[in-house]
């Protein structure tokens, strides 16, 4: 069985936020983008917006440094995840992440991050913009590659 991978391009984000209220109403009942575990990131300067979220990373970091082991990799779904039953809070996935995409909920008192919805994103499905996908991994890296060739391409033109 092929792992997807959630794969977000910047390029395409508008901005609308709308992958920030689905996850927060998902994860926390409540449309409130500050509390979800997705979160967009506006670069002012070159009118770009970037969805910063769990990269579900191989060799996750978050993992490693948890003194209570609560934070697992799930092989079936290629997802890292947080079991709130054994997390005590103490933030050293937060500073560990090297995306930023591992966040402290201060009304919840509990670590937020991406996991994968089950392995059905909610945000995918309300990204008009197709901005977040997620994909077959092989997939996502036939298109990084056809990306850096058509990057390749443009530079040798210049």
């Amino acid at each position: 069985m092929s792992k997807k991978i959630l794969v977000v391009d910047p390029e395409k984000c508008t901005g609308c936020r709308q992958c920030e209220i689905v996850c927060s109403v998902k994860h926390c009942g409540i449309s409130n983008p500050a509390r979800s575990p997705i979160q967009v990131i506006k670069r002012e300067n070159e009118d770009l917006n970037i969805p910063v979220c769990c990269q579900h990373c191989i060799d996750a970091p978050c993992i490693s440094v948890c003194p209570r082991e609560a934070i697992t990799r799930d092989d079936r779904l290629n997802r890292v995840s947080v079991n709130r039953g054994l997390c005590i809070s103490c933030r050293r996935c937060v500073a560990v992440c090297p995306f930023g995409a591992v966040d402290f909920d201060e009304i919840t008192r509990m670590i937020v991050k991406c996991n994968l919805c089950g392995g059905d994103p909610e945000c995918v499905h309300f990204c008009e913009a197709q901005a977040i996908e997620y994909v077959e991994d092989f997939k996502a890296q036939h298109q990084q590659k056809r990306q850096a060739a058509q990057r390749m391409i443009v530079a040798m033109r210049s």
